[in-house]
């Protein structure tokens, strides 16, 4: 199957079907094993980074994809070091932008605020974060890592634990995953963090998911195969008490690691506070920094995608006979 090539965008992880999101994960696979096929498939192309809020993995992956394939990129990485200071709409920034890039990654507080500059860019834009809703390129990027390291996308337990409440990443992992068979979801929260009712009423329940809502990390441990571990995220409180009160809550350490299955893997979205245990970062099951590095072949994938490049196999590879001249 190909995906067909017009001009789409990329507002959430359901925007692609389970046979796309499959070809965008061969495609991720092949960039990884073969890098060198692709350094030139975006010769002449620039990506826009647009981030109205900070971000160190998301903005600098987008930049290195596009550095990889051979483009350029140019953006801004706070809304105050863009006209956003001086009250211009993200659909005015989005039109103006059009004429400058090919494709915009598009980081925003406001939930929607990609999808409303989609209906008004040329250009394909990649939702990199909106609020509390969506992040997709981190799904892919998960996705690909489950698979990567564990083989399948189905017929797995996973724990999501922390912040389920205000965690985008969550949120779209949860309604990716539904789509596949045999998965059971441990979500393990504390009252106040327990995932949204749409999540719990329009994802889980509607596609006749199996789940279960603890509060306890250490009985869940011995059933999982996945651990996807969050942060609470101080920036989505109202009130600092609050967050005080609860950032604590879960922590992973060597000894909470002790009843997990010898091949269980641990992910994290990063960046982490103290919600993981430095001490868990040597253990082999202990794997979001290897997520981290596999995030760069699933944004390079999307690009490509978006921007309908395909690159032929037959092209000869550059060669490093004779060494350095």
């Amino acid at each position: 199957m190909r995906l067909e090539v017009f001009m789409r965008h990329c507002m959430s992880p359901l925007d692609f079907s389970v046979d796309e999101i499959d070809e965008l994960m061969g495609l991720a696979a092949d960039i990884e094993e073969n890098p060198a096929k692709y350094a030139h498939a975006c010769d002449g192309k620039r990506l826009a980074t647009c981030f109205y809020e900070p971000s160190t993995r998301t903005r600098l992956s987008f930049e290195s994809a596009m550095l990889r394939l051979g483009g350029q990129t140019l953006g801004f990485a706070s809304a105050d070091s863009s006209s956003a200071a001086k009250g211009e709409s993200v659909a005015d920034t989005v039109r103006v932008i059009s004429g400058y890039a090919d494709i915009c990654a598009m980081r925003h507080p406001k939930e929607g605020a990609p999808l409303v500059a989609s209906t008004k860019s040329e250009i394909p834009v990649i939702n990199a974060g909106d609020g509390g809703h969506n992040h997709p390129t981190q799904t892919l990027t998960d996705l690909y890592t489950i698979h990567s390291l564990i083989g399948r996308l189905d017929n797995f337990t996973i724990g999501l634990c922390g912040d389920l409440k205000f965690g985008r990443t969550v949120h779209s992992l949860i309604s990716a995953l539904v789509r596949y068979t045999g998965l059971h979801f441990i979500l393990i929260s504390p009252e106040e963090l327990k995932i949204p009712s749409y999540i719990r009423e329009d994802v889980l329940r509607r596609s006749k998911a199996t789940f279960e809502e603890v509060e306890s990390l250490e009985d869940a441990m011995p059933q999982l195969d996945v651990l996807y571990m969050t942060r609470v995220q101080k920036e989505r409180f109202f009130n600092e008490e609050d967050y005080v009160r609860l950032k604590d809550r879960y922590i992973l350490t060597k000894e909470k690691m002790k009843p997990a299955k010898e091949k269980m893997i641990v992910l994290h979205p990063l960046p982490r506070v103290n919600e993981i245990s430095v001490d868990v970062d040597d253990d082999p099951r202990a794997q979001y920094f290897t997520q981290a590095k596999k995030a760069v072949f699933v944004r390079m994938a999307l690009i490509l995608t978006l921007l309908g490049i395909q690159v032929d196999p037959a092209i000869p590879q550059p060669s490093n006979e004779g060494g350095n001249r």
